[in-house]
């Protein structure tokens, strides 16, 4: 019996269903090769100088990104399960934007600074995850079309998440508004200040749909989930195309320039 009063029921109880009819719920499909396209771009630029951590930890985003929209897609074509369910809170709901923030963290601020941000966030996210991963299940809650926090057992765990949210937030939203300001001041990098802005409304695009997923319309989030990401990799090509140089330091490099250009 949980905390809630209901009984955790076995896996097979999870109710069947057959292949949705709704072709929106197929978009996390298209997503999921949106991301994969993008991680190679990514990797490429990562490649070309394995120094710049901001890369690797957008790399490392994008991946965990597609990761996330991977299971939905698999709910979606297969029906629920629970290892993808779990796979799916932790890479979807519990991580979200954090990882591309890191990247950010790693233009803004000092290296130092930086990599204690990255230890205190990988800690945080591990013992987070440690948690979903151990959280009872409440199968009679389960939806065959649709992955929701609901199901834990220990909805406590779903505090996690909030923390890691407004970090995102703060850094990836906020560093990219700052950028794009800062650009629109100096007023020769008009190419920067809209990529900075695409990204920017890509971040928060996805955090709009999952309030909508919460509440129920799970079609909205598979919408901004493709549309935000589709942003994101146009500010970054937008970015990519500008030779000016760089406000950040670290793109400043001689061995790292601003942004490779993508292939």
């Amino acid at each position: 019996m949980s905390g809630r009063g209901l009984v955790s029921l076995p896996a097979h109880a999870v109710p069947e269903r057959g292949l949705s009819t709704n072709l929106i719920h197929y978009l996390p499909i298209v997503t999921t090769l949106v991301a994969i396209a993008f991680f190679r771009v990514l990797w490429l630029h990562w490649r070309h100088d394995p120094s710049a951590r901001y890369v690797m930890w957008w790399m490392i985003g994008v991946g965990l990104y597609g990761l996330g929209t991977l299971t939905e897609a698999v709910t979606t074509v297969f029906g629920w399960s629970e290892p993808v369910f779990r796979t799916w809170y932790i890479a979807g709901a519990l991580l979200g934007g954090a990882p591309l923030a890191q990247g950010t963290v790693y233009l803004l601020l000092p290296k130092r600074t930086a990599d204690r941000l990255a230890v205190a966030l990988v800690t945080y996210i591990a013992i987070a995850a440690a948690f979903v991963v151990s959280a009872p299940l409440l199968y009679e809650l389960v939806e065959p079309n649709r992955l929701s926090g609901e199901v834990l057992a220990w909805q406590w765990v779903r505090l996690f998440s909030p923390v890691v949210n407004l970090y995102a937030v703060v850094f990836l939203i906020g560093g990219a508004i700052w950028s794009a300001w800062v650009y629109w001041r100096r007023g020769d990098a008009s190419s920067r200040v809209l990529g900075n802005i695409l990204i920017a409304v890509g971040a928060i695009l996805p955090g709009v749909g999952g309030g909508f997923a919460r509440a129920g319309v799970v079609e909205v989030l598979y919408v901004t989930e493709l549309i935000g990401l589709l942003l994101i990799w146009a500010g970054y090509r937008a970015i990519a195309g500008d030779r000016l140089i760089s406000i950040h330091r670290v793109q400043r490099r001689p061995s790292s320039p601003s942004i490779a250009k993508p292939t």
